[in-house]
């Protein structure tokens, strides 16, 4: 933005001193992270696309390549803002490049009433600069005014950062979000109005002796507990052994050359030659061309969860269903033998499954039973047509599957069997001519989902087109596996095994 504004040096006399944040002893400042569990409905909202598409004029000006709506975000912060500090929770997102907090001129918009709104008139060192913005995002935009005053990142006092006071939230992202904002880590590039990140500011003032940051992020999905963040350094106890640094390669983001991308020692191909990467806290997901993407989903066997849920029926009943058809008992009756249904099926019932299918709703039948027997009953009657037809049991099972591939995919998002992880491939990436393989335990996303935990796959395709693209967006999947360290001194990022 390019404002500079000189202030008179105030004392911050008041401190809150029940955060959550780690005091340091060693020059660095350290922000424990907190985590926010993933639910289902959530995940199946989150979006990651590539401007052009969802983003506006605006966004491809500033040089941003794709955005995201922040539904699916686990990990976040504390912060204050202002004299006395104001206290808030943030998203610490290496895509994105501003700070922004809800204010307490937004009153038109639900989502802020449900979060820390910062009040102007409570802090002696505010400044009003009163330039308008907007930040897009996949669901909808954010808009407000850009304000100047102190914030406070563990034990730093970052004097005169500039920040954005929203005053208009899009409903459904921000509405069920525990944090009440962003703090963007990325580069000045991307930054609205260029304004200077938080980070640059750290520097540029002296509160650091080394010009990084570093990030670990636990995979301890039963603790709270998220990871840390650390300015001016890192922490031995967050990684094992050596870290593998590349130089950035982009502008405006933390991004990266790579190499090829492996299924077990497959190659995938595309980026066989090199394909730029960025690291985003702000997502758990990993995206990718969707060439390489699909390759890999139907490598370790994810599916939309209407199929995978049709083959869990076909695998756990498949058998007991052929063999009471050839031994005569009447196909109305095998769903409600073994368990499925709970009343005994009707030409009526039978009719119905087709329109649910079409409609991609296997919600379950009209009669009020489970989607298990909708699957169930559309299984018999396929194994019927095929014992018309004379097929060998192996053949009819192997048509069923494949009929159940075929089913739609209302939610989009891609499944895998809990119960075969450890049967899974290893994804590896080429950082660095080394490589950075990822276990299922790491790509998979285990959410719970009412008294059961259901798995999806952490890869989603994102297409970005040259000179930017082939592009792949390395999210929290990745960052859980390899501690990172943010090196803008000597612009280049460093990884190594994550101490988890």
């Amino acid at each position: 933005m390019g404002i500079k504004f000189l202030l008179p040096a105030i004392c911050v006399c008041t401190w809150i001193t029940s955060w959550v944040l780690t005091e340091s002893s060693d020059g660095l400042a350290r922000i424990t992270l907190k985590r926010q569990p993933l639910d289902l409905k959530r995940l199946n909202a989150a979006r990651i696309t590539r401007v052009g598409i969802d983003g506006n004029v605006n966004d491809q000006e500033a040089g941003v390549i794709y955005i995201k709506n922040y539904l699916d975000i686990q990990y976040y912060g504390e912060i204050g803002i202002g004299s006395p500090s104001q206290r808030f929770s943030v998203v610490f997102d290496t895509a994105s490049s501003n700070l922004w907090v809800p204010s307490s001129k937004c009153i038109f918009s639900i989502p802020c009433h449900f979060h820390s709104r910062f009040r102007a008139a409570s802090s002696s060192t505010y400044t009003k600069i009163g330039i308008p913005c907007a930040i897009s995002y996949g669901t909808g935009a954010i808009s407000g005014f850009f304000s100047l005053d102190h914030v406070k990142v563990g034990d730093i006092v970052v004097e005169n950062q500039e920040f954005i006071e929203i005053t208009k939230e899009a409903f459904l992202p921000f509405l069920i979000a525990k944090y009440d904002g962003i703090l963007g880590l990325g580069f000045q590039d991307i930054s609205v109005e260029r304004a200077t990140p938080l980070w640059m500011n750290m520097v540029h003032q002296g509160h650091i002796d080394h010009k990084l940051f570093s990030l670990w992020l636990s995979r301890d999905t039963k603790s709270e507990f998220g990871g840390e963040i650390v300015f001016g350094g890192l922490d031995w106890r967050h990684f094992r052994g050596d870290h593998t640094y590349v130089p950035v390669a982009g502008t405006g983001y933390w991004e990266i050359w790579m190499g090829d991308v492996f299924v077990e020692d497959y190659s995938t191909g595309i980026c066989k030659f090199g394909c730029a990467a960025i690291l985003d806290s702000g997502t758990p997901l990993i995206a990718g061309p969707t060439a390489i993407v699909n390759k890999i989903n139907r490598a370790i066997g994810a599916e939309g969860i209407v199929s995978l849920e049709c083959k869990s029926v076909v695998s756990k009943f498949g058998n007991d269903l052929w063999e009471n058809l050839i031994s005569g008992i009447r196909p109305e009756i095998l769903c409600v033998d073994v368990g499925l249904c709970s009343y005994n099926g009707s030409q009526r019932v039978r009719d119905l499954l087709k329109t649910e299918v079409e409609n991609g709703t296997m919600e379950g039948s009209a009669l009020g039973e489970t989607p298990m027997c909708t699957f169930c009953e559309m299984i018999v009657f396929w194994i019927q047509v095929q014992l018309k037809q004379q097929k060998t049991k192996d053949m009819v099972f192997q048509h069923i599957n494949q009929l159940c591939e075929t089913l739609p995919n209302p939610i989009g998002k891609l499944f895998v069997n809990c119960d075969y992880l450890e049967l899974l491939p290893d994804i590896t990436f080429t950082i660095g001519n080394k490589s950075f393989p990822l276990t299922p335990h790491h790509y998979i996303l285990k959410v719970e989902e009412g008294c059961s935990t259901v798995c999806v796959s952490g890869f989603v395709g994102l297409d970005v087109l040259p000179p930017r693209g082939p592009l792949w967006v390395l999210g929290d999947r990745f960052l859980s596996a390899y501690h990172t360290v943010f090196d803008f001194g000597n612009m280049r990022v460093g990884f190594a095994k994550s101490a988890n």
